[in-house]
């Protein structure tokens, strides 16, 4: 188990996320937000964001993503940038680069791209 500050956003349910993309939704655009987000459909496009996003188990998003803290439990293809934390669980997939202040990558999780950690 990972042990550090971050652990509240791993502990976080669907009920806690202010927005849910719903696991028949297939949106292809720019989604912008500033409260916490759940994608459970597919996404295609770009994510901008300042605040946190669940990709969950079942998602598929091919978009590049910024945001705060960004939770991987699906599938993602594209460039990931967080200003706080980057978590791969090991049912994600990440194809694309990730730059943030901390990453986490679980065994079992699939990642092929080029990791930047920045201050």
């Amino acid at each position: 188990m990972v042990d550090n500050k971050d652990n509240d956003l791993l502990d976080l349910d669907e009920e806690d996320y202010d927005t849910v993309l719903a696991p028949d939704i297939d949106f292809t655009g720019t989604i912008q937000f500033a409260k916490p987000f759940m994608i459970k459909g597919r996404v295609t496009g770009k994510i901008d964001a300042t605040s946190d996003l669940l990709v969950d188990s079942a998602a598929e998003v091919k978009a590049d993503i910024k945001a705060a803290r960004v939770i991987i439990k699906g599938k993602v293809d594209g460039n990931v940038t967080a200003t706080e934390i980057v978590h791969v669980f090991a049912s994600g997939t990440l194809n694309g680069d990730v730059t943030a202040p901390e990453v986490v990558l679980e065994s079992g999780c699939f990642f092929t791209g080029i990791c930047t950690m920045t201050r």
